[in-house]
């Protein structure tokens, strides 16, 4: 039904014909790939805008990925800052502007790999942060990269802990100037993206001081580097932090400032500004600073995360129907290992979180334009709310995610373990997202500080945000779920996740007050909670997940037999998550051991129906060959020949080893002499 062609876009073989063992699987999909691709574009106009963006920038060789994986990293890193300047000159010639359709296609078809990241956020930064008159010198500026930024909050002795940076900003009234230091060690600037060697500018994060005393940490606009000839300003001590796990093309940088100077209207005042005499007037709450955070945190999802996934389960989910291993029964040939009940307990079930993930994105997404849009109108009520499920959806999708990547990397077996598969490099990078924009833990306990306020106000009949109006309704004692069929009910599996929830945020609201009313002081009570509270925030993370996924699946069409496709994933997702996660829904009886049973019937029974579209699934991710980079996921299935031909691109297979003159030659030829 939904076989695709080898034409332009469904990426021809460069070997020839498409191995039969992948060919096959196209030729039995329920649904149409075409179209289940339009709808995770947004509609057929957006693929087709995608789509023409990917052939811009492939087409391009100065975008070339060939042979990255044997680059030095001077050698990753000069090339992605040639493709970042590069990109503004095909931007103009292609006439993609920055608040265009196409705007949002680019950074996914440039695959990553690309320099000047940070100065994105440094511009963010300013248009919610500064004011019209700040926007208005510094943007354009910005914009026509007269200046490059970069973004300088994490210091070496604090991270996501904001109130905690040591850097310092001291107010001269007598100047009208702001004097930087770094006063210790631990306040270093540590990890920015584009300081170590690129940036000229950059967003220092400091505290402010007036008069000796402290306001708070605050934004400053800094210039670290000449426009001139790129040497560091006075006062200024930056280099690159050194080698990493991946990001190799990326120059992060530390950053000392030594009585450096910047004027008065360098600090960001949209919501608060000092005066000349040195007052300080508010305008607003000081979580306006959690704002740019919060922004990045959601960008972050679709752009670091959901990618790799989608393109491990794309590279994972074609090898397995082209690896033929051992016999499922005696006489007939090696079968395919994604006909191997374990394989597909492996595989599909992160197929699935990339789907229900891809939903969750979109209403992130859609909560985030709301929001802001507020904001601009200086109302700040939706702000709790949108830090909290950032913080909570950024730390699970990246656990997740992680997790999702590494097992369809050891998926893969020894081949999987090569750089050549792509696979090792989605993992370091995708493993890397865990860590910036906040540690997970301390993102998931400041969900779950937001989770507790809720809880409390929502018993006590007073209003609460949208995401958490169910903790005012009654648990049920016990899932009505008569056979395994019922667990392919959304709303039986729904209630379950949210009792579930419930359960788990108000046993820690009451373990804390117990503790509190022991005589427990607060700060301690909270620490003693926080295994508890992480729990919790997973669970309502995890329950939002479930229920915007089933909502989603609901408002399809069901012609094209995609919602069809996407309830059996739905299911999967759910039943996979209680499969899991047993003793959580066992604990209180909800689910009984029988119902557990069934839950286990249905989560199985649905991989093989799924196992026969899992190729369509990945197919409508629509990557390129280019773009997975990948010998074993590409389009024509051409595994052992692709990582033949790539393994002799090797630099080390075309020169004499020095090690042979120096030391092997030596060995053997004395081992001669004595034979």
């Amino acid at each position: 039904m939904a076989l695709l062609g080898t034409g332009k876009y469904s990426q021809g073989s460069i070997l020839g014909s498409v191995n039969p063992d992948l060919a096959s699987e196209r030729q039995t999909a329920s649904f149409s790939v075409e179209k289940l691709t339009a709808w995770l574009d947004g509609g057929a106009e957006c693929t087709q805008i995608r789509r023409a963006v990917v052939d811009a920038i492939e087409s391009d060789p100065i975008f070339s990925r060939e042979n990255q994986y044997f680059q030095s990293q001077n050698e990753r890193y000069e090339a992605a800052v040639r493709k970042a300047v590069h990109l503004q000159k095909k931007m103009h010639e292609m006439g993609w502007t920055e608040d265009g359709p196409e705007y949002k296609h680019i950074y996914r078809a440039v695959s990553g790999d690309v320099a000047l990241l940070l100065h994105r956020v440094f511009m963010r930064s300013i248009l919610v942060l500064g004011s019209d008159k700040q926007n208005a010198k510094w943007i354009p500026l910005a914009t026509q990269y007269q200046l490059v930024g970069s973004y300088a909050q994490t210091e070496l002795g604090h991270g996501t802990y904001l109130q905690g940076l040591e850097t310092t900003a001291v107010f001269d009234t007598t100047t009208q100037e702001f004097i930087l230091n770094t006063p210790k060690v631990s306040a270093m600037k540590w990890w920015p993206g584009d300081m170590g060697r690129s940036a000229t500018h950059t967003m220092v994060f400091a505290q402010l001081y007036i008069h000796g005393k402290c306001y708070g940490v605050h934004p400053f606009i800094v210039q670290i580097r000449s426009l001139q000839d790129h040497s560091l300003c006075p006062g200024i001590i930056a280099g690159d932090i050194g080698p990493k796990m991946s990001f190799e093309h990326a120059d992060n940088g530390f950053l000392m400032l030594q009585n450096v100077r910047v004027p008065r209207e360098n600090m960001l005042n949209k919501f608060c500004e000092v005066q000349p005499d040195g007052t300080y007037t508010r305008r607003g709450s000081q979580q306006i600073n959690y704002l740019t955070m919060t922004t990045v945190r959601i960008s972050l999802i679709s752009d670091e995360v959901l990618v790799p996934l989608m393109k491990a389960c794309t590279i994972a989910i074609r090898y397995s129907v082209v690896r033929r291993q051992s016999k499922l029964k005696p006489g007939e040939e090696e079968a395919k290992i994604l006909d191997y009940q374990t394989q597909q307990e492996k595989l599909l079930p992160q197929l699935a979180a990339a789907y229900a993930f891809h939903s969750i994105n979109d209403y992130l997404q859609k909560l985030l334009e709301k929001g802001c849009s507020e904001i601009q109108e200086k109302n700040l009520d939706m702000l709790p709310e949108l830090h909290a499920l950032s913080s909570g959806f950024k730390a699970i999708i990246t656990q997740y995610s992680t997790s999702a990547v590494e097992i369809c990397l050891r998926a893969c077996g020894g081949h999987g373990y090569s750089l050549l598969s792509g696979l090792p490099s989605l993992y370091t990078k995708i493993m890397a997202s865990c860590i910036y924009e906040g540690e997970n833990t301390i993102l998931l306990l400041q969900t779950a500080r937001f989770l507790i306020k809720c809880f409390m106000a929502a018993r006590a009949g007073q209003p609460v945000p949208p995401s958490v109006t169910y903790l005012a309704a009654e648990k049920l004692g016990k899932c009505p779920a008569r056979n395994k069929l019922d667990f392919l009910r959304p709303d039986i599996y729904t209630e379950a996740y949210q009792h579930t929830a419930i359960r788990l945020i108000s046993s820690t609201a009451a373990k804390l007050q117990d503790l509190m009313q022991s005589g427990v002081k607060k700060h301690d009570a909270w620490n003693q909670c926080t295994v508890q509270l992480v729990q919790a925030a997973k669970a309502h993370c995890h329950y939002i997940t479930v229920k915007n996924f089933t909502e989603t699946v609901e408002k399809l069409e069901p012609k094209a037999g995609i919602q069809k496709i996407m309830k059996h994933l739905c299911d999967l997702f759910a039943l996979h998550g209680i499969f899991s996660n047993a003793g959580v829904f066992l604990h209180d009886g909800y689910l009984s051991g029988a119902q557990m049973d069934m839950v286990t019937a249905s989560y199985l029974d649905l991989l093989p129906v799924i196992r026969k579209d899992a190729v369509p699934l990945v197919d409508a991710f629509d990557f390129t060959d280019k773009s997975l980079n990948s010998a074993l996921g590409s389009y024509d299935g051409q595994v052992y020949q692709r990582l033949y031909e790539w393994a002799q691109k090797s630099p080390t297979n075309k020169q004499i080893s020095p090690a042979y003159e120096r030391y092997l030659k030596p060995l053997l030829h004395n081992t001669l002499s004595k034979l």
